[in-house]
């Protein structure tokens, strides 16, 4: 698969590089934050995400659809992250490095 650059992914900044595999109903990718890149928030509806952070280290901001604002929390390699089908969430690249994950996007 070829990497795709994606400008300003869900209204995030700077931009993500993808190398997507999509089936027409679920999305698995190997993706890249540059530092200062992030992936803007969003929700889910008819799907969720699992994404394991592979490189470096951000923040997630997630929310429920029953909370006024979103809650953030540290990630880095090794985490495990889930978005429920309702749920919003962020991701954004914090640190100095890239920040590299992959992550499937499955339909409910």
């Amino acid at each position: 698969m070829e990497a795709s650059v994606l400008p300003a992914f869900k209204g995030g900044e700077k931009e993500l590089v993808a190398k997507m595999f999509f089936d027409g109903t679920n999305r698995i990718f190997r993706g890249k934050l540059v530092p200062g890149a992030s992936i803007g928030m969003h929700s889910h509806e008819g799907s969720c995400e699992v994404i394991f952070i592979l490189r470096g280290n951000g923040t997630l901001l997630e929310q429920a659809p029953s909370e006024a604002f979103p809650e953030s929390r540290s990630v880095t390699a090794g985490d495990c992250l889930y978005c429920p089908e309702g749920y919003a969430h962020s991701l954004i690249n914090t640190s100095e490095k890239d920040l590299e994950f992959h992550a499937v996007v499955a339909k409910q």
